[in-house]
């Protein structure tokens, strides 16, 4: 038998090492190594690491001139999800590792047997199931009505058989739910350690590339909301998504945090119903659900996810503490960025809430990532601490800089064009994203720095 050999490989970065030391020399981070042990590859095994070979249509080897590279556009398969084709890009595109993850509970099985039920009327597929048996996906789909017929379906762990029946199938989409369950036979390493998932994703992924097979993989997540597994991984797949949702809401949003083919942090999103999750064509209108009697601390403010605006509620609520250390919550936006806000408004606003309780929400459970959302966060505040309700035909949006001033944003005409689509009257926005000409029936106001903004409620 070969000789096992044994490394110690990093849990955050994949680096490797010979043997174990506290904190890892690529990624700086303390106590992530994990000694895991590799048998040396037999001969014409299928191993990641044995470099696989014979696969139909294996051109990667040919050195080409890059003038001489076919830059046609690929054709993208879509989804049957307008949403899941939106953060795609446009589309699944054939050779292509896409990456799913997300929490237990999100939703990431159901949207991809869904598209793998419906695809799998017009297209070649294979689905793969690690953690499930066949009667439970059967189970499922009959739940959800989906149509079965045309659907492959292998329940089976072992990377090399699935690569075994993928060459003899020839499908035109291989999903792997989920690639923690996947195991290589020439490492001797429970599936799921860092070693596994690594190679077995790197084998996979080769497969997808040199058949030209688009390949959707299914993650988990761990606590903290970061992909399980190592972070090499997410270097090897083409485009990265995120399912989201709290187990008390049935709404979900799909964010893209790494694509190749298309725009980052773009947003889908999805209502879970009792046939399966089903897109929201409009996503302002389920943001906007607001009250009949507009409370104080409560406004609007335009957003931009990928490529398109989205309205959005942020409620703010100050009350005096109680405590010696005024507490800052923020659900939904940076809350470092709210206390470094909250200084600028003592400073240059002339508002003190150094012994105030600071509570902020983005209503809907969606997470605001720009900086378009500082003028609205302030406001708001504002809003609460004074006990004074803004109109509600009232939108804000605006970059707030540390000496008062209003910075632009992008896109800020058609910020300006999608508020006056959802019945907004007036606009408090940088002047640098003034328009020429308002749209008709709305008041634009443009500001320079916060007192104008303060002055302008």
């Amino acid at each position: 038998m070969a000789k096992a050999k044994s490394a110690f490989v990093c849990t955050e970065c994949g680096a490797e090492y010979r043997k174990w030391q506290g904190q890892c020399s690529s990624c700086q981070e303390w106590n992530t190594l994990s000694e895991v042990r590799l048998a040396s590859a037999r001969p014409g095994s299928g191993a990641a690491g044995s470099g696989r070979a014979g696969y139909a249509g294996d051109h990667s080897r040919q050195i080409v001139d890059l003038g001489q590279v076919d830059l046609s556009e690929v054709p993208r398969l879509t989804s049957t999800f307008a949403e899941f084709d939106r953060v795609l890009g446009g589309g699944l595109v054939p050779g292509s590792a896409v990456l799913l993850g997300g929490n237990p509970g999100a939703g990431k099985s159901t949207l991809l047997l869904q598209t793998a039920c419906k695809l799998a009327q017009q297209r070649r597929i294979v689905y793969v199931t690690g953690e499930e048996s066949l009667s439970q996906v059967a189970m499922r789909a009959h739940r959800l009505q989906l149509p079965t017929q045309g659907l492959k379906m292998l329940a089976e762990t072992s990377v090399e058989t699935i690569l075994a029946v993928a060459e003899r199938e020839k499908p035109e989409i291989l999903v792997i739910d989920s690639i923690q369950t996947m195991h290589l036979e020439d490492i001797a390493s429970a599936p799921g350690g860092v070693a596994q998932v690594r190679e077995s994703a790197a084998a996979l992924t080769r497969f997808a590339k040199q058949t030209n097979t688009v390949l959707l993989l299914v993650g988990h997540v761990t606590k903290d909301g970061t992909l399980a597994g190592p972070k090499v991984l997410e270097h090897m797949i083409d485009a990265s998504l995120l399912l989201e949702g709290g187990a008390d809401s049935r709404f979900r949003t799909l964010r893209g945090q790494k694509n190749r083919f298309g725009a980052v942090n773009e947003l889908g999103v999805f209502a879970m119903l009792e046939q399966g999750l089903k897109e929201v064509k409009n996503p302002s209108a389920i943001f906007l659900s607001r009250q009949e009697e507009q409370a104080p601390g409560s406004l609007v403010m335009v957003v931009w996810e990928g490529t398109r605006p989205i309205l959005v509620e942020v409620q703010a609520l100050v009350d005096e503490s109680a405590l010696g250390n005024p507490r800052r919550v923020a659900v939904g936006v940076d809350q470092n960025r709210l206390a470094m806000l909250l200084a600028v408004l003592n400073r240059h606003g002339g508002l003190f809430t150094g012994d105030q309780d600071v509570f902020l929400n983005v209503v809907g459970g969606i997470k605001v990532l720009e900086t378009s959302a500082d003028l609205a966060v302030l406001l708001a505040v504002v809003s609460s601490l004074q006990n004074r309700a803004l109109p509600r035909e009232l939108v804000v949006f605006g970059e707030v800089g540390l000496s008062g001033e209003i910075r632009p944003v992008p896109s800020g005409q058609e910020r300006i064009t999608e508020a006056a689509k959802h019945g907004f009257l007036r606009a408090i926005v940088p002047r640098a994203n003034a328009p020429k000409q308002p749209p008709k029936g709305m008041e634009v106001i443009a500001v320079d720095k916060l007192s104008d903004a303060l002055d302008a409620l």
